[in-house]
């Protein structure tokens, strides 16, 4: 699923070269993504319900098919952002379902944890492939031939594997603890869905864990697409080697994601997301003030591996703190604002960078890692009997 996500901070500088655009105008790809996951979120419930969950998959696959062909012709700029909007909505749509069905899997926290995982390495291989086709002189939009490769695989395998599922199956505690607020969707009047939603909203959890999910994964999204513009332009770095640093981010992200989430409920997990928000802001402060390309790319490695644990661990702590009976709804919620994070600090940083270059990411991640400390320690405190 993220190989479309994080192979784009590899090949901005060869999208840029190639349509002639700013940083401005290339950081509207980011905007467009993040669209379609809000977008399709109004009508994930609505095509479910008509469509059932193996076509809806299918559906899904068909709208992310249409969007790597699109990329593959190379079509003008407008078409770039358009296809964007398609990934980022056959994407939520996906990614809905399919978070639903492993969470109602047994043991659901380790079929959970390997999913998010795979998207780790979704980060790691993406990177290192695109850089290396775009550094050969591979027009940067071939890359997505793989990608249409892996849709109509995964278009198959959704249809053979779902295609008999059935929705009505026993609820245990904790899958009813986490369906997505889709689920919870199919079985509500528009009267109840609201009354939830602004249940949801009346809660200070929701509001200051959908700021800081939105900060989080700006500062993510912002790392992955802008550093190597950074290191190429500040660092005098080689476009097809430092194309590589995206990779050893989001390695950092998955080895810590697998690894450092199991500190934290010995040390707390509001105590160590604190400790590890200060350490990438450290490690930022080293990768804007170090001029040696080979350590920032260590510290941007570092980084993610800092990074990785905070998103899981942020969860814990939202569901363990909200009314059981709005939780989905609230989790939708935030995770709604995250995606949107996703999209305006990126663009934030391309509207900035046109203005006064590329180093303008470091301070941004930096105002992005303070609001959330600041939101982090807002939220009420975890008693002891709930840890």
């Amino acid at each position: 699923m993220t190989l479309w996500t994080v192979v784009v901070g590899a090949l901005i500088p060869y999208m840029e070269e190639y349509y002639h655009i700013g940083y401005a105008i290339m950081s509207m790809v980011f905007v467009g993504n993040a669209a379609g996951f809000i977008i399709a979120a109004f009508f994930c419930n609505t095509t479910l319900g008509k469509l059932g969950r193996a076509r809806t998959l299918i559906f899904s696959e068909i709208v992310l098919l249409a969007a790597y062909v699109m990329l593959v012709a190379t079509p003008p700029y407008a078409a770039v952002v358009v296809s964007f909007f398609l990934l980022g909505y056959g994407a939520a749509t996906s990614l809905a379902l399919n978070n639903v069905f492993c969470a109602n899997l047994h043991p659901p926290s380790a079929i959970l944890g390997a999913a998010h995982g795979s998207y780790g390495l979704g980060g790691i291989v993406a990177p290192i492939v695109g850089t290396a086709m775009a550094s050969r002189g591979i027009l940067w939009s071939r890359f997505y031939f793989i990608c249409v490769g892996f849709r109509i695989c995964c278009m198959l395998f959704a249809g053979w594997a779902f295609w008999s599922y059935r929705e009505d199956q026993p609820q245990t505690l904790l899958s009813s603890l986490q369906r997505t607020a889709t689920q919870q969707a199919a079985s509500e009047s528009p009267e109840s869905k609201s009354k939830n939603l602004k249940l949801a909203l009346q809660n200070r959890v929701t509001i200051f864990g959908a700021l800081f999910i939105f900060a989080y994964q700006g500062a993510e999204v912002s790392i992955s697409g802008w550093v190597i513009s950074f290191l190429i332009n500040y660092r005098d770095g080689d476009p097809g080697r430092v194309g590589y640093v995206t990779a050893g981010f989001w390695g950092g992200i998955t080895l810590g994601r697998f690894v450092l989430t199991h500190l934290a409920p010995r040390i707390g997990e509001k105590t160590f997301v604190t400790a590890l928000t200060i350490g990438t802001a450290g490690l930022q402060l080293l990768v804007w003030l170090v001029p040696n390309v080979i350590g920032d790319a260590v510290a941007v490695s570092l980084l993610g591996l800092l990074l990785g644990p905070v998103y899981p661990c942020a969860q814990t702590i939202f569901s363990r703190l909200m009314p059981r009976h709005v939780q989905t709804t609230a989790i939708g919620f935030i995770g709604g604002a995250g995606s949107s994070g996703g999209a305006v600090a990126p663009f934030t940083t391309g509207i900035l960078a046109q203005a006064t270059g590329t180093w303008v990411l470091h301070p941004v991640c930096i105002g992005l890692y303070g609001a959330m400390m600041v939101f982090w320690w807002t939220l009420p405190r975890v008693s002891k009997r709930k840890e």
